[in-house]
């Protein structure tokens, strides 16, 4: 009796790095539903409320100030290793490499772009909007600061909101987002909460950030997450257009013509996609080869004479009459006595 071998777990990890036979079709892709817009109009509304209340320099002006007094690096100095590489998770160089890399397996197993062009565009929305509202608010950091009490705006800082904040919200936040499922999706967004929590007030402790910083920081992160169903359809769009273009280099190299532009069917309602000709295999562009035993053309040859001719095969063998040999003028017939003499009496 054969049984069958139970897979163990190392076998499990190599059955999951093979390569899909096809894009699946169950991922759950985001939408922009209304619960996500009211969490996007939320984290607005808290992003414009840090930035008023440092700009009047209020109450959390004063509380970043106490923070700074309160010098936590000094309080536990015990940790003070280990946060500094802790707070390389918020990095955006180190940490962009090792999301993009497993990203791009990811891409490379389901056939399809939309990890990466998702990442790119997540980090170009970071790039566009915490960077221009570093430079257009110049605050300076706690050790760097002139005035004790003030907010240290448009003096040619570059810390307000904290970089290191929101490249961990949207940097490990872009892995829940992209998840094959709710369930995953859920446990992804808890991890990279915590990461970017603890990411945010490491740069607190190491003293490098206000405390309204990483809160500005978390805000600007958020507000890209919840943003990216906006840009669905256009990363869909993106996608399909360099796969066309894959698609005509590869056709071009094998030798074959281009397909003909998708016309829409007619009596068909606008905005309906238009039915594309699928180009025929190359065994269905081969010739058809005549099988082995198949009968041949039977038109007879130009050297015989016409009329119905049969094929040697369907010939009746003949057996001919008398004998093979040639006639000899001496040379008596069988059955004949013989003229010669006999010798001896």
């Amino acid at each position: 009796m054969r049984t069958e071998r139970n897979l163990t777990r190392l076998d499990r990890v190599f059955a999951r790095l093979d390569r899909e036979p096809e894009r699946p079709t169950h991922l759950d892709v985001p939408r922009m539903s209304r619960h996500r817009i009211v969490l996007f109009s939320a984290t607005l509304a808290f992003y414009l409320a840090i930035v008023v209340a440092v700009l009047t320099t209020s109450w959390l002006v004063r509380f970043d100030w106490q923070v700074m007094f309160f010098r936590p690096y000094q309080q536990w100095p015990e940790i003070h290793a280990f946060l500094d590489y802790w707070v390389v998770l918020g990095q955006r160089g180190p940490t962009a490499v090792m999301v993009a890399a497993w990203l791009g397996w990811r891409s490379w197993r389901q056939h399809t772009l939309r990890p990466l062009l998702m990442f790119g565009a997540s980090l170009l929305l970071l790039n566009v909007t915490v960077g221009a509202a570093k430079l257009g608010m110049g605050r300076l950091g706690p050790h760097y600061a002139t005035t004790i009490g003030s907010n240290e705006m448009w003096l040619g800082g570059d810390i307000f909101p904290s970089g290191h904040t929101a490249n961990a919200v949207v940097t490990w936040g872009i892995l829940a987002y992209l998840a094959s499922t709710p369930r995953t999706r859920r446990y992804l967004s808890a991890v990279s909460a915590v990461v970017s929590l603890s990411v945010g007030l490491t740069t607190v402790y190491l003293g490098t950030h206000w405390l309204s910083d990483v809160f500005l920081g978390w805000a600007a992160g958020l507000l890209i997450l919840l943003a990216l169903p906006w840009f669905e359809p256009l990363i869909t769009r993106i996608e399909n257009a360099i796969f066309g273009v894959r698609e005509s280099l590869r056709n071009r190299r094998a030798g074959l013509a281009p397909l003909p532009e998708p016309a829409a069917l007619p009596g068909a309602p606008a905005g309906a996609p238009a039915m594309v000709p699928q180009r025929p295999r190359a065994q269905e562009q081969a010739p058809a080869r005549e099988p082995v035993g198949a009968a041949r053309s039977t038109r007879a040859p130009a050297y015989l004479a016409p009329g119905p001719h049969t094929a040697r095969s369907e010939r009746t063998p003949v057996t001919p009459a008398g004998s093979r040999r040639p006639p000899h003028s001496d040379r008596a017939t069988r059955g004949t006595p013989s003229a010669r003499p006999v010798a001896g009496g």
